[in-house]
């Protein structure tokens, strides 16, 4: 059985937390950008895109041109989507947002095979050519069509690493590096829109949309992925103070800087971070903030699993730290009961961790799932919380089990253990944090004991 730390609060219990404002701003953004599409059909259609579905050969090449106008606007909401612009990411969180990702990525990426497919079938049906010949000729005498190729290539490149195979042998540095080239199959693809694609430039209309969706596309990027993280690591002039190791591969890194307080994140978010420490140094990692946020410090709680968090136990006092963020719904101003309930396993304790800064302790319930007691993280901040705060934390210690669980081998079945535990669960919110598959079995366990799922928090960091 878990060995516990079961303490009673003398603090009067807190009042429930106001559900978080704007939750009809998921619908918005999702029709705007399905607008956005019948924008681009509704152009097509003014160009004379019915008109040319006569022929087998024209209603080939209509429709690819259909096509690629289509997926060239979902793949401006795709780089919108990779633009970290605040209000979409507040809206959604890592994980809607991770799925949207994947659907309009894919989703554009097929359309634009159909596109070139489409088009050069009907181009070889007008000029009587071989597909072969007709594909060769495009790509070496259309304007700007060997750019287009390249883009074309880096674009694959993107999808094919993209795939969940393929992810699961990149290290995430490389991944994340390999990624950015969307960017790259964004950009040189316009040359060949603007300077063949007769869509484009067919109308006013049609070129006063275009130019301005890629206006706002690259203007959210240079903003929020470049401009905004720059000047929050100007002003806020974030270096390390110290280096702390919390257990066996695991360090806490304690940051210094002017007017944290002014920084827009609560306990339970993450940043991107960026350690000017050598080599290296331009591949951001998602730490979470292991304690709530001061007016002049910052603390993250890294486990060794890759070269990146590795090296942050060689850091130097002094070193310089550029941010990217905060992002992440992890938040206790999510809650809407008065009762929480945390669930954390591992190196998922640093976000919940956090959070107990912000939350009613004499309501608040910890569950920490490890290995051993050497693998529990911030073991004696924890039991000064349930000590003198009224926190109740229970360690679930042991190995895996044999059958599929979030419990340690030994344990009674998931909702009985729950249950005792945690007996009035079903009306409390609930924040998971832990490895991927850890969360799925944790997740129906809460689910089955009667949490709805709009009281269920968590986010999946898995790439």
């Amino acid at each position: 059985m878990p060995t516990t730390t079961v303490r009673r609060s003398r603090h009067r219990p807190a009042a429930a937390a106001r559900t978080t404002a704007g939750s009809w701003w998921p619908d918005a953004i999702g029709a705007s950008a399905a607008l956005t599409m019948l924008v681009v059909v509704a152009l097509w259609i003014h160009g004379g895109g019915v008109q040319r579905l006569g022929g087998v050969a024209s209603a080939l090449t209509s429709a690819g041109r259909l096509a690629g106008l289509v997926s060239a606007d979902l793949l401006l909401v795709q780089v919108l989507l990779m633009a970290r612009v605040p209000w979409i990411e507040r809206t959604y969180g890592q994980d809607r947002l991770a799925h949207r990702h994947r659907l309009v990525g894919f989703t554009s990426f097929n359309l634009m095979l159909a596109h070139i497919v489409l088009i050069t079938a009907g181009y070889a049906g007008t000029g009587h050519m071989d597909i072969v010949a007709q594909a060769w000729d495009l790509v070496a005498t259309y304007p700007g069509m060997l750019l287009a190729t390249a883009g074309t290539a880096a674009l694959v490149l993107v999808v094919v690493t993209s795939i969940r195979t393929a992810r699961r042998r990149l290290r995430y540095e490389s991944w994340h590096l390999l990624h950015l080239y969307a960017y790259l199959g964004v950009g040189l693809s316009l040359p060949h829109e603007l300077w063949t694609g007769a869509d484009f430039v067919s109308s006013g209309l049609a070129q006063a949309y275009w130019w301005t969706a890629y206006g706002v596309a690259a203007g959210s990027v240079l903003a929020f992925r470049l401009g905004q993280p720059a000047w929050r690591s100007l002003y806020h002039r974030i270096v390390v103070q110290r280096i702390v190791s919390e257990g066996p591969g695991v360090v806490s890194v304690y940051l210094h800087g002017r007017n944290l307080d002014r920084l827009p994140v609560r306990a339970g978010q993450f940043f991107l971070w960026r350690f000017l420490d050598g080599p290296g140094w331009s591949r951001g990692h998602p730490y979470s903030l292991s304690a709530a946020p001061r007016r002049d410090r910052l603390r993250i709680t890294v486990k060794a699993t890759g070269d990146g968090s590795a090296r942050l136990a060689t850091l130097r006092p002094g070193t310089k730290v550029i941010i990217e963020g905060p992002y992440g719904q992890l938040v206790a101003a999510r809650r809407r009961s008065r009762g929480v309930a945390l669930l954390a396993c591992g190196i998922g304790i640093t976000p919940l961790r956090a959070l107990l800064d912000e939350l009613p302790p004499s309501q608040t319930v910890l569950l920490y799932r490890a290995r051993s007691e050497a693998d529990l993280i911030f073991r004696a901040e924890l039991d000064e919380f349930a000590a003198r705060r009224g926190v109740q934390v229970w360690y679930l210690l042991g190995p895996r089990p044999a059958r599929r669980s979030w419990l340690p081998a030994g344990c009674p079945p998931d909702e009985q253990l729950l249950g005792d535990l945690v007996p009035d669960i079903e009306r409390r919110d609930v924040y998971l944090c832990g490895p991927d598959d850890w969360m799925g079995l944790a997740e129906s366990a809460v689910r089955r004991a009667g949490v709805p799922d709009e009281r269920i928090h968590l986010e999946r960091f898995a790439w």
